[in-house]
């Protein structure tokens, strides 16, 4: 009785452990997408429609889950959750990346590029694409640049010249030239995370910031911000990466066919970019709590030339020929 129950046993296990096997074999990748903005911005919009494409064309391979506003990672934790491998894709701005290479500090220049189709340019260039791969060593692989857009000042004070911006607590990311860009004007940046920035402008704990339009309308920063400069300065822009063991561990065919996907969403979300930058300008006009200023062409010169010690300060750590490469981009 002994002999046929234990037989009987291993049996049993050895069915548990096959049928283990083909149910893993079967389970699909999961993919959690995290990011700290809104839904309807670029970088919202780009995460829904990769999520849309992924699982209709993979079907049961994948599942990705996306999560929005920094309800599962914030700014300051979104990399290195991404690092343990507690999410596989995310979506930081271009300046959250100077910790793991110095050359992407390059998007952070003031007044760098004349405008969108510039950025484009020099993004798909090789020394833009090169940048993609410049973190595998850091265990980050870069798959995609995704627009947001240029950005405008924001103040509870009219911003027409530099001197305008002296003594003002100016909201930055943790981006030492973002830092220096204000500190060029005479204005003190305080770095605080996408998601306190309501708050901070709303208590005063900071008086400006520098946003595309789509940020400061889904955010709502223009019922807290009497005054807003179309600088077009800076760009915010993103950069999709993914955890390097993660990617290149995934079976071929799936990668490829993500690799499609996000080149086909990168291309939806850069079009959109532009318009959902004008349509949330047009909606905060349309609210009436803001003044937008138009900079005339002498006093964007003044702002320029008032920032443009920032490049020398961190050209040796950038490099002059990406920066000339970059510049080459406006022609």
């Amino acid at each position: 009785m002994f002999k046929f129950s234990a037989k009987a046993l291993l049996c049993a296990l050895s069915l548990g452990v096959a049928g283990l096997g083909q149910a893993a074999e079967s389970a699909p990748i999961v993919i959690k997408f995290s990011h700290v903005v809104a839904e309807h911005t670029p970088k919202g919009q780009g995460a829904l429609l990769f999520k849309q494409l992924a699982e209709e064309r993979l079907g049961d391979k994948v599942r990705v889950e996306v999560y929005p506003n920094s309800s599962l990672f914030g700014d300051g934790k979104e990399i290195e959750a991404l690092l343990l491998g507690d999410v596989q894709l995310i979506a930081p701005s271009l300046a959250k990346f100077e910790h793991y290479t110095k050359q992407i500090q390059i998007f952070d220049l003031p007044f760098l590029f004349d405008d969108m189709a510039a950025v484009d340019r020099f993004q798909k260039s090789p020394a833009g694409q090169s940048l993609l791969t410049s973190m595998k060593d850091k265990n980050i692989t870069g798959l995609a640049y995704w627009h947001n857009g240029l950005k405008q000042l924001s103040a509870n004070k009219p911003l027409r010249e530099p001197k305008d911006a002296r003594g003002l607590k100016f909201r930055v990311q943790a981006s030492a030239v973002l830092e220096e860009q204000f500190k060029a004007v005479r204005a003190n940046p305080r770095k605080m995370s996408f998601a306190e920035v309501y708050q901070g402008l709303q208590t005063g704990v900071v008086n400006g910031a520098e946003n595309p339009y789509s940020n400061i309308y889904s955010q709502k920063m223009h019922e807290v911000q009497k005054y807003i400069t179309e600088s077009n300065h800076g760009l915010l822009d993103y950069m999709v990466i993914a955890n390097s063991t993660f990617w290149d561990g995934l079976p071929e065919d799936v990668r490829n066919e993500l690799k499609q996907i996000m080149a086909e969403v990168t291309v939806e979300v850069n079009r959109q970019a532009d318009a959902l930058n004008e349509g949330d300008k047009q909606r905060i006009l349309a609210a009436g709590n803001t003044e937008i200023i138009t900079l005339s062409a002498e006093q964007r010169a003044q702002w320029r030339n008032a920032m443009q010690p920032v490049w020398k300060k961190f050209e040796g750590e950038i490099g002059a020929e990406l920066i000339k490469a970059a510049q080459d981009a406006n022609q």
